[in-house]
């Protein structure tokens, strides 16, 4: 054990797609057709969150709990997006539309129009999260998840507006709601060898 197992994301991509695309095979596999990437984001915004919940049972004759359970379970993805494009902008707010407005009786430029969602139409999608360091690649997979959070945008003058994104994952019935892939570089993550047979 060493500082070879130190980690710093030194590369680090976001990838979004509609719900029931094919994750990628792997950890530096391409990525399969459907999946875009946000583009920029700010270096310092990219966090995973995880939020447990328990339950506890306390007794008389203990001072500590005698029996703790999980209750729940949730994470959400959040990245600042520098790019603005039609695709971040609808990510961002969870769905809605976006079209070309061509004002009747001409004098007027074309304009591009943004409608956002209406209550109970927000969009799913799945996430992919690349991150390398060195030789090693990693991807989080999130096959289901949606922008839950409020929008706030700070436009100063002395910085890029940024489009916050924030993914609260989703489970299901079937599957994880989250997993992770790495490349056999990552050599401590090799399972222990079997013991020698008699």
């Amino acid at each position: 054990m060493g500082s070879e197992n130190l980690f710093v994301a030194q590369i680090a991509a976001l990838y979004l797609a509609p719900v029931g695309t094919t994750a990628p095979e792997g950890p530096a596999a391409a990525m399969p057709a459907g999946w875009k990437n946000v583009g920029m984001f700010t270096p310092d915004s990219l966090q995973w969150s995880g939020d447990p919940e328990f339950q506890e049972q306390e007794a008389h004759q203990s001072p500590y709990p005698v029996k703790v359970w999980q209750t729940k379970d949730a994470a959400s993805l959040e990245v600042e997006l520098l790019e603005w494009s039609a695709d971040n902008f609808k990510a961002v707010y969870g769905g809605g539309s976006i079209e070309k407005v061509t004002p009747a009786g001409g004098g007027v430029a074309e304009y591009y129009k943004y409608v956002p969602p209406a209550i109970g139409t927000r969009t799913e999608v799945a996430a992919v999260l690349e991150l390398g360091d060195g030789t090693r690649r990693m991807r989080r997979i999130i096959p289901r998840c949606m922008q839950r959070e409020g929008v706030q945008h700070e436009m100063g003058r002395d910085a890029a507006a940024t489009l916050p994104l924030n993914l609260s994952v989703l489970g299901s019935d079937v599957g994880s709601a989250f997993y992770d892939v790495f490349n056999l570089a990552f050599t401590s993550f090799a399972p222990p060898a079997a013991p020698p047979g008699p």
